[in-house]
């Protein structure tokens, strides 16, 4: 059964915000398909995908487009055509899953990470893909030179400066704020390096968005919802959700303004998400097969997302 007012909401949001067909693609391969195994008839991508407008011509050109780009690889079986997550692509999805789907943030230390660019070291095209990986996990430019991030761990920092090649170019520091009087300074150095207010804007806006949605559904807990109308719910909310956790550094609490809506929003993005977890899976276990024949259950760590399905 349709919720009428969830239904008014995905209706006035889709002709109100309308969707890029590349950018809902990605969304649907790292949220339903990836954990799935990662493949999908391209016929089964489009009836998918139809509910929200997007008609066949654009998904086929976007997987055309993301396998330019090593997202995706194609392969051709008589007249159907088959997609599946590359190598690349995986990683790609991984590092944002440990966002998106991350269980809450832990006690900070109080330590920093420091990335410093040593003198004229880095040539301006290698410097800049470097600030640009950085700045993708959640680093900020804390001085001329100094990216820093006062959470993120010594591994990740790691693989992104050996797939550049950049270790013996920066140095990797940690510090600890440990002097009284300097909340100021602090507070504009934080303001400096990230666009906090900016971040605080959208979580609020999304909140507006999907916070009648949960009553809704809730009121329907007793009786069957209609799983298509769980899965378009399920995919907008990441959708949007992603748009702004993905620009977010995840700072501790302790640096972050008071009553920060991040934590507001992360809670009802999870609820929404168990709330309508099952009956999109049954939507897309009815909808989607891969060459192998029925789409896979999906892997045991989807059902660890938002620190556990239930």
């Amino acid at each position: 059964m349709k919720i009428r007012a969830v239904d008014e909401i995905l209706q006035n949001h889709l002709q109100s915000r309308p969707l890029r067909a590349k950018s809902l693609v990605v969304t649907v391969f790292g949220d339903a398909i990836a954990p799935h195994g990662g493949t999908v008839w391209l016929g089964g991508l489009i009836k998918l995908l139809a509910p929200f407008g997007i008609n066949e011509r654009a998904v086929r050109t976007t997987v055309f487009r993301l396998t330019r780009e090593h997202w995706l690889r194609g392969e051709q079986v008589g007249r159907r055509s088959h997609y599946t997550l590359t190598e690349s692509g995986r990683r790609r999805f991984e590092a944002a899953f440990r966002k998106i789907y991350g269980a809450d943030r832990g006690t900070w230390d109080g330590r920093w990470c420091l990335v410093i660019e040593s003198g004229d070291r880095l040539s301006g095209s290698k410097r800049k893909a470097l600030r640009d990986e950085l700045a993708w996990i959640g680093f900020g430019r804390l001085a001329a030179g100094v990216l820093a991030h006062p959470t993120i761990d010594a591994e990740s920092v790691a693989a992104i400066l050996a797939e550049h090649r950049a270790e013996p170019l920066v140095l990797v520091m940690h510090a600890t704020h440990g002097f009284g009087g300097n909340g100021a300074a602090l507070t504009d150095a934080i303001r400096s390096a990230w666009d906090l207010a900016r971040l605080e804007r959208d979580y609020r806006a999304f909140l507006t968005h999907f916070r009648p949605v949960l009553p809704a559904i809730e009121q329907h807990a007793s009786q069957d919802l209609d799983p298509e109308q769980c899965f378009m719910l399920r995919t907008l909310l990441i959708h949007e959700y992603r748009r702004v956790i993905l620009r977010d550094p995840l700072l501790p609490d302790e640096l972050l303004p008071g009553e920060w809506p991040g934590s507001a929003a992360r809670k009802l993005c999870r609820d929404l998400y168990r709330a309508t977890q099952r009956l999109t899976e049954q939507h897309l276990m009815a909808t989607l097969q891969t060459p192998d024949g029925p789409l896979p259950q999906a892997a045991s760590y989807f059902y660890a997302r938002f620190g556990g399905l239930g």
